[in-house]
C-alpha cells in the first residue's frame, strides 16, 4: 500500500527555520511528506536544501516547472500551509498566486484537496484590515485556516517564538480532514 502524500508548504516566517520539525512530525504520523517553500524561505535555506530534499526523499520546490518539465512530486492528498506569513496570506486570499507555493494551494482547493493553514505573524500584522478579509476569502473557499486556540495566536511584535510552532495542531487538523495515513 503507498503512503498518502502531504505538501508541506512553508513561507518566510519564523518558523520556517524549523520546518524540518514539521516534516519529521508528519512523516512520524506516517505521511510521504514533500516540501515546497516560498522563494524567500527557499533562499533561508540554500545552503542547506540538500539537508532537506534528504529528508523528505524529494526535491525541495520554491519554483514553477518549466514548460515541457515533468512533475517532480507526487499528487498531493492533502496540503498543509504552515507557517504562513502576513504577506502570502493576503496574496492568497487576494487570488494571486505568484509562487509555486501558493499556486498549488490556490488550485488544489478547488480540485477537492484538503487544504490547512496556520499563520505565523505578528499582532500588529495581524491589526492590518486586509488580513480579516483575506482569512474570511479563504475560509469561504474551504481552506482550514488555525487561528487562535486552533491553532496559532498572533504574537506582539518582536516576541514570536518560532521554534515552538505548534505542527502537531495543523497536523491533527489535516488528518481530522484527510484521515490518517494508512
Amino acid at each position: 500500500m503507498t503512503r498518502r502524500v502531504l505538501y508541506l508548504i512553508a513561507c518566510a516566517a519564523g518558523p520556517a527555520e524549523f520546518v524540518e520539525e514539521g516534516v519529521r512530525q508528519a512523516q512520524e504520523r506516517g505521511w510521504d511528506t514533500c516540501l515546497v517553500l516560498t522563494p524567500a524561505a527557499a533562499r533561508w535555506w540554500e545552503p542547506r536544501l540538500g539537508e532537506l530534499a534528504e529528508l523528505t526523499g524529494h526535491p525541495v520546490r520554491s519554483q514553477y516547472k518549466l514548460p515541457g518539465e515533468s512533475d517532480a512530486l507526487p499528487k498531493a492528498d492533502a496540503m498543509l500551509v504552515a507557517p504562513l506569513s502576513c504577506t502570502s496570506l493576503n496574496k492568497w486570499g487576494a487570488g494571486i498566486a505568484d509562487t509555486l507555493a501558493l499556486g498549488l494551494v490556490s488550485e488544489g482547493v478547488h480540485m477537492g484537496v484538503p487544504v490547512v493553514a496556520m499563520p505565523y505573524f505578528n499582532q500588529a500584522q495581524g491589526a492590518q484590515p486586509a488580513v480579516a478579509r483575506s482569512i474570511s476569502d479563504l475560509r469561504a473557499q474551504g481552506v482550514i485556516y488555525l487561528d487562535g486556540k486552533a491553532g496559532y495566536a498572533s504574537h506582539p511584535p518582536k516576541r514570536g517564538n518560532p521554534a515552538a510552532f505548534p505542527w502537531h495542531l495543523a497536523l491533527d487538523a489535516i488528518e481530522g480532514l484527510a484521515g490518517a495515513p494508512a
